[in-house]
């Protein structure tokens, strides 16, 4: 030691006070020995003779509990001092130090040892910075490692803060790319948590592909280890050792020249304002069905060859981290799955047969001493009061102390009996008329009165007992926001109280209304306060005196109790129940006249009014109370009031004791000799033997002797079960029980003998009360007799106990009226039992042994774990530096079928982020050995959050309310799904895909239904009869080409408007008619072939915004033979993330030319583009706005209609840019089949305010009014941003009939228009005029939305029948278009257990795990669909899931790639039926789905065949063998919590990974997390691996209102999204 060449006694007195202090918090267990020498070492080093080294911050003393500060303490002595008095001053939260067992502390410690081996290294949560930041940024440094010196830790410190900022070049080479991931990005979270596994060592230079093993340390070390420079190597060396393990743990080998892809997937910016298609990382063609994505991202070179980069980062390092704990075995070890039964309901699992079961014989009740017969007992206690108060008048009976401990008053049984008298009178004579009394005997009253005021309490009790109405104690309402507030009204309410007692004092602090009156409290019944001090009550006249009969059976007080629910009863105790209670405690405790009783119990209830204010008074007893708020300011005050005052009782909880010997050595003349009865109120606690014994430890040398401590069992229904006698002095102490915690869980009583870890010891609680008869029964179930070796419920009958919940007749049934049974059910007997809520067990010698409460027990799997056995083994894993020891909650809520566990506690505001989670990772290792129980959810909240009781405890019930409301806020959240959810259902496995003999289709048949297929009607090649007759021909017929037909509309109806473009006033900014359109498309052409010397055939980008210059221009093409291709334009506040899109789009079609506008061409070569792209590469880019008048020599006719009329490019949901080529007799087939479906014609209008850039939005856009003759009238979608009404008043205004909209549309609409339908209809909004608006989407239809939208404007007008939706696809840009005729939309609701085994059952409305599903409109004329086995090809039956498959004339001809993948173009174009019909060829949609024939009629007669879409079979996520739909879970999350804005899903290695939007404040970012984990496993039996918690607008979103979720899952493995919060589930 460093301090032997130190003189003590020559040290300045604020170091020697300060190092003894030390010693005794090493003596209580508040620090380590190492943390002790740490701290001695560095208080002595300035007198020893040597260097002084310089302290490490982390090892500053951590302040007290109330202490807000985070400096260091200077050594001055008037800061010691007001340290030490905050030492003293424990803060009232405390739960007491009950749970304090050296044993139990050193079996937890050996039990973490035992993880040492196996411990893995688990990811630490990411998060921001602004949530919650606690402490300076000293505290948030790495904890000193076990084995550096200061200096280097101040190193390593240094190092950490100036990390090098993140590269942001994207062409970095390999060893330079992957350092930028070691090093995480600065935005998302602190430098502290960039890496979280086990050091590893430095490679030798010629290993470059070894991957090492992280190496740990034989000590248990954090869990998490950031990767701070370790002692003994140069800054450099230090990061490569980085990098390394960060490859090992990546598995990515070591490659020289993977150089990284250029970053096309920047992320979209925070206002969610401008939609972006975002393609992830350009995979540039369609994928095969069925398959996945794998863990390397796939990226585009320039040249569009596909090349694979290994996806490195801190994110997916956290996750590699976590599926090597998830692959851990679980414990215990349990049978496999449980299966599922025919209801898919989890089993219970089969009993395990080592599983230990009562052995012993039935048990026999057990019966106390007989009540012995005294003389001159009263005949009531009021009785004892009156002949007290007549004989003994100035006999103390009560000192109040104030809050410095010193006696306030003392109140006499004189004045204690005149002022009761006095307050009888007043209450029954003098709060009404003289006719009418408000209260009458039998009445309920309140009692409130402050724990400060012991005298007017008991003056109102005792006054309320002369009255003969019933006294209600509960305690003072601080505010509204108490906990429990409501359910005390509940209790007012049922006891029908209307009257309250209060002192002048105590009033004047209620909480008022502004006017001045008393507060109405939540869920309380109207009160009537009246005020009870001397100087407003009435003497009665001399005549008067009270009424004091003989105690009966009637309610003399009533005692309130809260449930384990929160619910607070009242607990009627009869009169003779009370005076008899009162006899038996005189005769149990051997009370004596005119002993003194200290009490530090609450005197309102419990054992502080059965002692302290009714067995005192029955005795003249004199008592002093000693409130909470003293013990708070004086720990020791109690002990004093013995030693002053030579009690010969105190009545104290386990926390007095704690605090007690906190405090000692500021007093040691203070002498317990005088006592001959130590009642410990909460000895039933399992854990209170060590507090008692470490009391005795300390206070023997002050005269306490051992056989005065008297553990007693109590409970409000039961009152006092058990006490134990105060022993013969020099006797042997009572034997305890070491009983094994295994034992314990399934209910038996096994001595602990092999596992020493888990093993509890308690102690008696003495013998049964006199005149009592006591059973142990079963807990559940019928009150079956336990055997001897079984735990069970302790109940008991006797006249001393509760007779019902006032006012409860069903509930006092069940606990108050309860008669045994033997093991064949047979009643043993007449007389009725009562519940004690306590269990336990009669040991050797008829000693009951409690070994907790039913309110404390968590059934988890069939096993029963006591919450205080919990509490003691968290707060064993040492050092308790993290939390604070009092204020822990333990309780459980029901997951998927079984109890879960949840530990909530306060963080002190000095713990770090890294300490906060090594200590919950500990406590879930402890929990896990010793109990065989995993945590489901792990919580630290800020200081002074939690809700409390009055007396500072817990408030468990309201914690747990607020637990599953998410209002917790929690600052540090660990859940483990995975460990302690082991009831899933069996995973599916998936049966070998093959066509067998049984797949033989007997005429349309499959398997006995008929086959799953449907067909639009005929598209006939003459429509209109009537037109025939008229034009003798219709182009359409003679053309096959739109050129054609806008050629034949100019010449025959050249002024007829085509066109009319609306901006955001609802102004028309342009029009088109046909002859307009012709001439100006006819310039385009001529100006491509002039300026761009563009060949027939070649590839031209169409960069517009939506209008009438994007029509002009693709007819200009077609007129010059070229084929557009139509190009969203570029976001001008966003280049950096959507022009990577565009060029990408220019590069991979190859256009030879880009037409555009002036605008747009000047953003293409700005500086700004040239951040994001090379602008010198641009093609011929020609602007179309002023272009001279030419004519094209001739317009161009192609040779067959099977050529390539235009490209459509999209980026997919999955982040796939795919193109299709359309030719020219697709066009015409789809215009045709549009203008059957909706009966287009020229004298027709329809409006379209959608996205014109690819699918049926661009068709609708462009090519439908031309072909058909209708006037379209477009509005462009972003317009509504500025003016949200301009589409719903544009169609009030020109009546129109039919309108195309999209989601996005639609959901602006509903969100900021729901709530003013009111305005729009004084605005003249009519929209009864609309017959069908259309939703065009490649997606499942959103009912919520949609029925939203019809009941928010059915108020305007608008029919419920008229919204519906359409559906395409990729390979078919229409498959349905609900038209004007045929029947409306149905909707259906399917099974979702069975959608996910890929079978469709259908339920009722409003069936548990039903879904519902609307018709995707009808399906279009010319249009066949089947549905098909995705695996086998074969077809499928009617109402089965499967793909959907379609066949009709306008299938796109094929995918646009730049190298022929023919087989890909075969599989999904032109693919034929394994079975059934070999011949016709079917395009593929990728869409799952199942045809219904339903009761309906179309329009030829024939029952509707209704097409369902599902979902995307790409975005499908497989886990567990079965198929998931993303938008279902995410449903279901965003159910979840009223701050959930937007959630996606995806899965990355078979973990499925939640992204949430965080629409309320950052507070709430972590109560999402267990609340996310809850509804997944509840309605999708999914455990969630990852929460990740964002900003809204973070999920891209594309033009037509779709979740890009692949983009987000490399957004999120590349670390880009900057999360608040990154949850990873255990």
């Amino acid at each position: 030691m460093s301090d032997r060449s130190v003189d003590l006694s020559a040290l300045p007195k604020e170091v020697r006070d300060q190092l003894a202090e030390l010693d005794l918090e090493l003596s209580e267990g508040d620090i380590t020995q190492k943390g002790y020498e740490k701290k001695r070492t560095k208080l002595l080093a300035p007198y020893i003779i040597q260097t002084p080294v310089s302290p490490p911050q982390n090892d500053i003393p951590p302040p007290a509990p109330s202490s807000s500060s985070h400096a260091p303490p200077p050594a001055s002595s008037s800061r010691y001092r007001e340290r030490r008095s905050r030492r003293t001053h424990r803060s009232g939260g405390t739960r007491d130090d009950r749970y304090r067992s050296d044993i139990h502390t050193e079996a937890v410690q050996a039990a973490l040892a035992k993880h040492k081996e196996e411990k893995m290294a688990l990811p630490m949560p990411t998060k921001r910075r602004s949530t919650y930041v606690q402490s300076p940024i000293e505290t948030r440094t790495p904890p000193d490692s076990s084995s550096g010196s200061e200096d280097e830790t101040s190193g390593r410190r240094q190092s950490s803060m100036v990390a090098p900022p993140p590269l942001v070049n994207p062409n970095l080479q390999s060893p330079d790319w992957v350092n930028r991931s070691a090093q995480g990005s600065s935005t998302s979270s602190s430098a502290s948590s960039t890496m979280s596994h086990g050091e590893a060592k430095p490679q030798p230079q010629s290993q470059p592909h070894a991957q090492p093993q992280p190496q740990y340390k034989p000590q248990y070390q954090p869990l998490y280890q950031p990767h701070y420079q370790p002692q003994h190597q140069p800054h450099e060396q230090s990061r490569t050792a980085a990098v390394t393990d960060m490859l090992a743990q990546s598995r990515i080998a070591h490659s020289e020249n993977s150089a990284p892809p250029p970053d096309v997937t920047a992320v979209a910016p925070r206002a969610r304002g401008p939609r972006v298609d975002l393609p992830s990382n350009a995979v540039v063609r369609g994928m095969s069905r069925g398959q996945s994505r794998s863990s390397m991202m796939e990226t585009a070179d320039g040249r569009g060859n596909l090349q694979r980069v290994p996806v490195s980062s801190r994110v997916s390092t956290k996750i590699q981290q976590l599926l090597n704990t998830l692959k851990r075995p679980k414990r215990p070890p349990l049978s496999e799955f449980f299966t599922d039964d025919s209801e898919e309901i989890v089993q219970v699992p089969q009993p395990d047969p080592n599983t230990p079961k009562p052995e012993g014989r039935q048990i026999i009740p057990v019966k106390g001493e007989p009540l012995g017969v005294v003389s001159n007992w009263p005949p009531a206690l009021q009785a004892a009061l009156a002949r007290w108060g007549a004989t003994q008048g100035k006999s103390p009976a009560l000192t109040a102390l104030d809050i410095t401990g010193k006696p306030l008053y003392t109140l006499t049984y004189g004045k204690l009996w005149s002022r009761s008298v006095k307050l009888a009178y007043t209450l029954l004579n003098k709060l009404g008329t003289k006719n009418e009394q408000i209260l009458k005997p039998g009445d309920r009253v309140a009692l409130v009165y402050p724990n400060s005021d012991p005298g007017m309490f008991c003056v109102a009790f005792f006054g309320c007992l002369l009255a003969e109405v019933i006294p209600v104690p509960i305690e003072v309402p601080l505010s509204r926001k108490d906990a429990g507030i409501s359910q005390v009204g509940f209790l007012l309410g049922s006891c029908g109280v209307g009257l309250a007692l209060t002192s002048e004092i105590c009033l004047k602090g209620l909480p008022k209304t502004p006017t001045g009156e008393i507060l109405q409290f939540k869920g309380w019944p109207r009160l009537k306060w009246v005020i009870t001090d001397s100087k407003y009550l009435t003497k009665p006249s001399k005549d008067w005196q009270p009424h004091i009969p003989t105690a009966n059976t009637d309610p003399s007080y009533i005692e309130y109790k809260a449930s384990k629910e929160g619910t607070v009863v009242g607990v009627a105790v009869s009169k003779v129940a009370m005076l008899t209670h009162c006899q038996a405690l005189t005769q149990a405790c051997n009370y004596c006249e005119g002993e003194t009783l200290v009490n530090v119990l609450d005197f309102k209830k419990d054992m502080g009014l059965w002692h302290g204010v009714l067995t005192a008074v029955m005795n003249r007893i004199h008592t002093i109370s000693v409130p909470y708020a003293v013990m708070k300011a004086c720990p020791l005050s109690w002990v004093q009031r013995v030693h002053i005052h030579k009690a010969r009782v105190a009545l104290v909880k386990c926390r007095d004791l704690h605090w007690a010997m906190m405090a000692h050595r500021d007093h040691r003349d203070v002498s317990l000799a005088s006592l001959r009865m130590l009642i410990v109120a909460d000895g039933a606690n399992p854990w209170s033997v060590s507090s008692c014994d470490a009391f005795l430890n300390v206070f023997q040398s002050h005269g306490l002797k051992p056989e005065v401590v008297c553990p007693c069992a109590t409970s409000p229904e039961a009152m006092t079960v058990a006490i134990r006698r105060s022993g013969v002095p020099g006797a042997p102490l009572p034997a305890r029980a070491i009983l094994s915690l295994g034992g314990l869980s399934h209910g038996v009583i096994r001595v602990n003998t092999e596992d020493k870890n888990s093993a509890l010891t308690v102690q008696d609680v003495g013998h049964v009360m006199p005149g009592a008869l006591m059973c142990i029964v079963r807990p559940d179930g019928p009150p079956q007799l336990c055997k001897t070796d079984e735990i069970g419920e302790i109940i008991i009958n006797s006249r001393a106990g509760g007779t019902m919940y006032y006012g409860l007749p069903g509930l006092t049934k069940n606990t108050f009226e309860v008669i045994p049974v033997n093991a064949n059910g047979v009643p043993i007997g007449e007389i009725p039992f009562v519940r004690s809520g306590l269990l336990g067990f009669v040991g050797p010698g008829s000693l009951i042994f409690v070994v907790g409460k039913i309110e404390g027990l968590l059934l988890v799997s069939g096993r029963r774990h006591n919450a205080d056995d919990l509490v003691a083994t968290a707060l064993a894993v040492e050092p308790v530096k993290t939390v604070y020891r009092g204020r822990i909650a333990v309780f459980s809520v029901t997951v998927f079928y079984d109890e879960r566990v949840i530990i909530v506690a306060e963080q002190r505001p000095d713990a770090s982020e890294e300490d906060s989670f090594q200590w919950m990772s500990r406590v879930l290792q402890a929990i896990d050995s010793i109990h065989q129980v995993g945590l489901y959810c792990l919580a630290l909240v800020p200081a002074n959050t939690l809700p409390k009781t009055p007396l500072g405890g817990i408030h468990i019930s309201d914690t747990k309310q607020f637990f599953l409301e998410g209002n917790l806020h929690p600052c540090n959240i660990l859940m483990c799904p995975h460990t302690c959810v082991t009831n899933l259902p069996k995973p599916r496995q998936k049966q070998p895909v093959g066509v067998g003999p049984a797949s033989v289709i007997v005429g349309n048949l499959v398997a006995g239904k008929r086959i799953a297929q449907a067909a639009g009607r005929d598209l006939g090649m003459i429509e209109d009869q009537d037109l025939v007759r008229k034009l003798c021909m219709w182009p359409t017929v003679m053309h096959q080409y739109l050129t054609e037909a806008l050629q034949w509309r100019a010449q025959t109806d050249p002024d007829h408007v085509l066109f009319v473009l609306l901006n955001a006033k609802g102004v028309t900014v342009g029009t088109a008619t046909c002859v307009q359109l012709h001439k100006r498309a006819e310039k385009i052409a001529a100006a491509l072939t002039e300026k761009g010397s563009i060949n027939t055939g070649e590839n031209v980008v169409l960069l517009y915004p939506p209008g009438i210059d994007l029509i002009a221009a693709f007819y200009g093409c077609l007129y010059a033979g070229c084929v557009p291709v139509n190009v969203r334009p570029p976001h001008p506040q966003n280049l950096a993330a959507t022009l990577p899109t565009v060029r990408m789009i220019i590069d991979v079609s190859k256009a030879a030319c880009i037409l555009t506008t002036q605008n747009l061409m000047r953003i293409l070569r700005s500086k700004e583009a040239a951040a994001s792209v090379n602008i010198k590469t641009w093609p011929t880019i020609i602007d179309t706005d002023d272009l001279p008048r030419r004519r094209p020599p001739q317009i161009y006719k192609p040779p067959t209609a099977e050529m390539i009329a235009y490209l459509d490019f999209s980026v997919s949901t999955t982040g796939m840019l795919t193109g299709v080529k359309i030719s020219h007799a697709a066009v015409s087939a789809l215009c045709r089949s549009i203008k059957l479906q909706c009966e287009l014609y020229s004298s027709r209008q329809i409006a379209i305010c959608l996205d014109p850039y690819c699918g049926l939005g661009f068709v609708l856009w462009c090519l439908a009014s031309v072909y058909s003759g209708h006037q379209s009238i477009l509005i462009p979608p972003f317009e509504l941003e500025t003016c949200l009404s301009l589409w719903l008043s544009t169609l009030s205004q020109y009546r129109i009939r039919d309108t195309f909209c999209s989601y996005s549309v639609m959901e602006l609409c509903t969100k900021g228009l729901g709530t003013q339908t009111d305005l729009l209809k004084a605005r003249g909004v009519n929209l009864s005029c609309v017959r069908s608006c259309v939703v065009i989407a490649e997606e499942r239809p959103r009912l919520a939305l949609t029925q939203s939208f019809s009941k928010l404007f059915k108020d305007v007008g608008l029919s419920s029948r008229a919204v519906s939706t359409a559906f395409g696809s990729r390979v078919n840009l229409a498959v349905c278009l609900q038209g004007t005729t045929g029947p409306d939309p149905c909707t259906v609701y399917v099974d979702m257990k069975s959608l996910r085994h890929d079978r469709v059952r259908l339920v009722e409305r409003g069936a548990p795990q039903s879904l519902p599903l609307m018709e995707s409109g009808k399906i279009l004329p010319g249009v066949r669909v089947i549905i098909v086995n995705p695996e086998t090809k074969g077809p499928l039956g009617d109402s089965h899931l499967g793909e959907i498959w379609v066949n009709s004339p306008h299938s796109a001809s094929g995918y646009y790639t730049i190298y022929g993948e023919e087989s890909l173009q075969a599989d999904h174009f032109n693919t034929k039926l394994s079975f059934g019909d070999p011949h016709t060829l079917w395009a593929r949609t990728g869409y799952l789905g199942f045809v219904k024939r339903t009761e309906l009629l179309d329009a030829s007669g024939d029952r509707h065949d209704a097409l369902f879409v599902v979902g995307s079979l790409d975005e499908t996520l497989e886990l567990r063998g079965l198929r998931y739909h993303p938008i279902d879970i995410e449903i279901s999350v965003s159910r979840a919590h009223r701050s959930i804005a937007e959630s996606a899903v995806f899965t990355w290695t078979n973990l499925l990974v939640v992204v949430s939007e965080l629409c309320g404040s950052e507070q709430d970012a972590l109560d999402l997390v267990p609340l996310i984990t809850n509804v997944v496993l509840e309605e999708h039996h999914l455990i969630v691996g990852v929460v990740v918690i964002v900003d809204p607008g973070v999920i891209p979103i594309n033009s037509r209102g779709e979740k890009q979720r692949m983009h987000l899952r490399d957004s999120f493995l590349a670390d880009q999204l900057d999360p608040i919060y990154v949850a990873y589930n255990m």
